[in-house]
C-alpha cells in the first residue's frame, strides 16, 4: 500500500457553483485533526436545513470510496445561501470535500466550477458537469466534463456495480387496523482493508481501520436512532466473525417513523442478505424481533404479538418468508402457519440468525 503523506494534503480548497439565479456560490472546505469532531461539519449564513443537506450528501457520497480515514475533520462552509429549492450546488460540496483531502485535484491556477445534484448519493449517481476554468476566464466558457457517476472522476466504471441492496419488511408499530408493512433498505459497498499500516517515518502514517459504527450511515433518523441502527449492525456482524472492517453501509427506512425496537431482525437480515450470508428467499423476509445480545446472534422476543400476526397474516404474499422470535412459537394462532402455507408464504420461529 503506498504511504499517504499529510504534508501532501492541501488545508483549504474551493469549489465555485452558478446557481440558478446567477450568482456565482463557493464552497470552502478546510481540514483539521478531528480530536473526537463530527467528521463532517457544514456552515451555511441563515440557513441550517441546507447545511443540514450539505453534511448529508458529502457523508453519503463517501460511501463509494475505496478508503475511509477518518482522522480529520473537514469543515464546509458556503459564501452565501442558495435558495431553498436549488440543488445544483450539491456535487460542488462533494469535490470540495474532496479535494481538500486530496481525492480530486485541479490543475495548479486553475478555478473548479460543478453543476449536479442526485437522490442516490451513497450509490454514487449524479447527472452534473465539472468545469475547470483559469482565474481570468469566464466560468461559462471553459470545457466541462459531464459525469453521471463519481467513479468517472478518476476514470473508473460506475462505483453503484459494486454496491448490493437489499430490503427487508417489518410492522411499523404494533400491529392493528393502523399499522402498515414497512422497509428498511441496507446498501453495502465492500471496503479496503486499512488494518494493515505504512511506514511512520518521511511523512508517511498509519491509517487505523475505522470502528464499525463509523462506516454505517442511516439519513432520515433521529441522533439516537441513527445509534441504535449502527449498534445492532456492529453487533450483529460481530457474530459473523470476519464480519467486521469490510463494509461501508448505508441505512434508509421506507417511513421513519417507527416503533420500538423490533425492526432490528428486518434491518439484521437486509444486511446479512446484502453482504451474502443468507439465502435470498423467492419473495421478500417480513421480520420482527429485537435482541439485546446481537453479538451473540439472540433474537429476542418483542411486543405486540397477536396484532403484528395479523398484520402479517394479511399482507403476506407468495414466496414471502416470514421470520418470528422464538418464544411466539408455541403462541402462534390456529391455523396461522396453514394460512400463510396456503398463500404461498412461509414462517420460521428463530432464536439465532444465521439458522433459518
Amino acid at each position: 500500500m503506498t504511504a499517504i503523506s499529510i504534508s501532501t494534503l492541501p488545508t483549504n480548497a474551493e469549489c465555485r457553483c452558478l446557481l440558478a439565479d446567477g450568482r456565482t456560490l463557493t464552497i470552502t472546505a478546510s481540514r483539521r485533526p478531528r480530536a473526537n469532531r463530527a467528521d463532517v461539519k457544514c456552515l451555511a449564513p441563515n440557513a441550517p436545513a441546507i447545511a443540514e443537506r450539505m453534511q448529508e450528501v458529502v457523508r453519503l457520497a463517501r460511501h463509494t470510496e475505496i478508503r475511509l480515514d477518518s482522522r480529520d475533520q473537514v469543515v464546509l462552509s458556503m459564501a452565501i445561501a442558495p435558495a431553498d429549492a436549488d440543488r445544483c450546488w450539491e456535487l460542488a460540496a462533494v469535490l470540495a470535500d474532496r479535494m481538500v483531502r486530496g481525492l480530486y485535484q485541479a490543475a495548479p491556477g486553475q478555478l473548479v466550477y460543478a453543476q449536479g445534484s442526485s437522490d442516490a448519493w451513497h450509490l454514487g449517481r449524479v447527472y452534473g458537469a465539472i468545469r475547470p476554468v483559469s482565474r481570468d476566464q469566464d466560468p461559462a466558457q471553459g470545457d466541462a466534463l459531464t459525469i453521471t457517476h463519481l467513479g468517472a472522476l478518476s476514470g473508473h466504471a460506475d462505483p453503484s456495480a459494486a454496491v448490493s441492496t437489499v430490503r427487508t419488511w417489518f410492522p411499523l408499530h404494533s400491529g392493528g387496523a393502523n399499522d402498515a408493512l414497512g422497509w428498511v433498505e441496507v446498501s453495502v459497498f465492500p471496503l479496503e482493508s486499512m488494518a494493515h499500516g505504512t511506514d511512520m517515518s518521511a511523512n508517511a502514517t498509519h491509517i487505523a481501520a475505522p470502528a464499525e459504527e463509523d462506516t454505517i450511515a442511516a439519513p432520515g433518523l433521529d441522533l439516537a436512532a441513527q445509534q441504535e441502527v449502527r449498534l445492532t449492525l456492529a453487533g450483529a456482524r460481530h457474530f459473523d466473525g470476519r464480519g467486521l472492517g469490510r463494509w461501508r453501509s448505508v441505512v434508509r427506512f421506507g417511513q421513519p417513523r417507527f416503533q420500538g425496537a423490533s425492526y432490528q431482525l428486518a434491518l439484521v437480515m437486509a444486511d446479512r442478505l446484502a453482504r451474502g450470508r443468507e439465502f435470498v428467499p423467492r419473495g421478500r423476509i417480513i421480520a420482527s424481533g429485537c435482541s439485546s445480545a446481537w453479538h451473540a446472534g439472540r433474537v429476542d422476543t418483542v411486543d405486540g404479538r397477536e396484532p403484528k400476526l395479523a398484520l402479517i397474516l394479511s399482507q403476506a404474499a407468495q414466496g414471502d418468508r416470514i421470520l418470528l422470535p422464538k418464544d411466539w412459537q408455541g403462541e402462534l394462532p390456529p391455523g396461522f402457519t396453514a394460512a400463510l402455507r396456503q398463500k404461498g408464504a412461509s414462517v420460521a420461529c428463530i432464536d439465532r440468525i444465521g439458522m433459518i
